[in-house]
């Protein structure tokens, strides 16, 4: 079998699993039954800045903070001081500016092998614990899992999704802020805000392989046809969400892992809650854990 049969042979068994597996959360988020959230005993605690531990509040109580950052981290010691350093340095000169602004920042430790929860610990010591935490998991969960457990935990009116790497740069969270204001009225305090790297699509197709951008067309094409319509980047993660809206979809979310997003846009889209896509900054940063084609596909 010559080199182009062989990717195409490649191709097609790609998609057909790729199918295979929207179709199967297809039918799961459209059980009747919710996902059952199993949190172990040392999940529900976080320590504040001096070593103590204190009880993680509830989704369902009431906001105490303007904004919530969730931050999954999995074996990222080496570049979440990069992507914190940046978050907290804008959010302090912020609410420096704006002494009405609350925040938090909430980093999980998605099981992590390394010291990343002791990186992220540091933060907690420097900033006080009630603008940064820190939640250990005790076994690895996925992102979208760790993310849950993150939102779950949070006390922000808008919660903010972002990845520990840094490749959005965190300023264009204000891009996010005017997106979400621009879908006012919000039905029931429902709106999403969706941080999109689709504008850079042309260049990132110039740096790749034909086959690796056959792959990506695919996987696009399958997530229009089965899932999410209207969102070009359904997998960037940058997200803004009100907190409304975060307690309506991850509450109903099944997959943890790779492709959550998917599910999560759809499940937004099944109960009608306005979608804005946002172009960000987005930068390619050394050192991701996941495959190579699977990062194309984000």
């Amino acid at each position: 079998m010559g080199p182009l049969l062989l990717q195409l042979a490649v191709l097609g068994a790609a998609l057909a699993a790729a199918a295979l597996i929207l179709i199967s959360f297809v039918a799961f988020i459209t059980a009747t039954e919710m996902p059952h959230l199993h949190r172990h005993e040392e999940e529900k605690f976080f320590l504040n800045a001096r070593g103590q531990r204190e009880a993680l509040p509830g989704i369902q109580d009431s906001p105490t903070k303007q904004l919530s950052v969730v931050v999954p981290s999995y074996n990222e010691e080496k570049r979440l001081p990069v992507m914190m350093d940046e978050a907290l340095g804008y959010l302090e000169d912020r609410q420096k500016q704006d002494p009405t602004f609350t925040y938090e920042v909430i980093v999980v430790d998605d099981g992590s092998k390394d010291q990343t929860s002791k990186v992220a610990f540091k933060y907690c010591q420097k900033y006080g614990s009630d603008k940064v935490r820190v939640i250990t998991l005790v076994k690895n969960r996925g992102k979208g899992g760790a993310i849950r457990m993150g939102v779950f935990s949070s006390r922000g009116k808008k919660i903010l999704m972002a990845d520990a790497d840094g490749a959005t740069k965190f300023p264009d969270i204000e891009k996010l802020e005017k997106g979400l204001n621009d879908l006012q009225p919000w039905p029931d305090q429902m709106a999403i805000a969706c941080g999109s790297r689709a504008h850079l699509e042309k260049e990132s197709i110039a740096q790749r392989s034909y086959f690796r951008t056959l792959l990506m067309y695919g996987f696009h094409f399958l997530v229009w046809f089965l899932c999410v319509k209207g969102i070009r980047d359904t997998q960037c993660g940058f997200k803004l969400l009100t907190r409304e809206a975060a307690s309506r979809t991850f509450s109903s979310l099944h997959i943890e892992r790779w492709a959550f997003d998917v599910e999560l846009l759809y499940i937004a889209q099944f109960f009608k809650i306005p979608i804005a896509e946002i172009a960000v900054n987005w930068t390619e940063i050394e050192g991701e854990h996941i495959v190579y084609v699977t990062a194309d596909l984000k």
